[in-house]
């Protein structure tokens, strides 16, 4: 008889999400570490870098007025093609894919530019759906620096101005 203690936990574990306390939420599974890498031969300029962030903020017209939400958007590595806001980070992007899905978009070897702090979350949903780049103007948690590295994912973040880090797989940055 099997008890709780016992009833497969180890093959239950891998399917589940974990909410953690303390700062925020964490939905990382097992099942995410499993995603393979992005195989992915898009780049990017630094000056491009810097034109599609200037783009993105001159679209941020809620957070201009506010102050109290995120952006992201998708490009095709020229222009800025959809745009959201949110009040959260997550949400932004999820929009973003929501409405690709809607019109048929398809995400490989674009680009996401986003205004919040990228984690290892934001990390697994940008590389489920073939996207080389994504580029913030905040810092990357510690966490996704290395799960950027280990998907195969460029990460640039602090861009600012004619400054940014380029934190992993930088020779798609020319």
């Amino acid at each position: 008889m099997e008890t709780e203690e016992t009833s497969g936990v180890t093959g239950d574990l891998i399917f589940k999400r974990f909410i953690t306390s303390g700062k925020g939420a964490t939905f990382h599974s097992a099942v995410d570490t499993t995603q393979a890498k992005v195989e992915s031969e898009a780049g990017v300029s630094a000056p491009l870098v810097f034109a599609l962030m200037k783009e993105f903020q001159l679209r941020s017209e809620v957070f201009k007025n506010t102050g109290g939400v995120h952006s992201a958007a998708l490009s095709d590595s020229e222009s800025l093609l959809i745009f959201s806001e949110d009040i959260g980070r997550h949400n932004a992007i999820d929009k973003i894919f929501g409405e690709c899905l809607w019109e048929g978009i398809s995400t490989e070897g674009s680009v996401i530019v986003t205004s919040g702090r990228v984690s290892s979350e934001i990390l697994f949903k940008v590389a489920k759906r073939g996207i080389p780049i994504i580029i913030s103007k905040s810092a990357p948690t510690d966490l996704a620096v290395q799960t950027a590295s280990d998907l195969g994912v460029t990460l640039i973040g602090f861009v600012r101005g004619k400054r940014m880090n380029v934190y992993t797989n930088g020779w798609r940055v020319k």
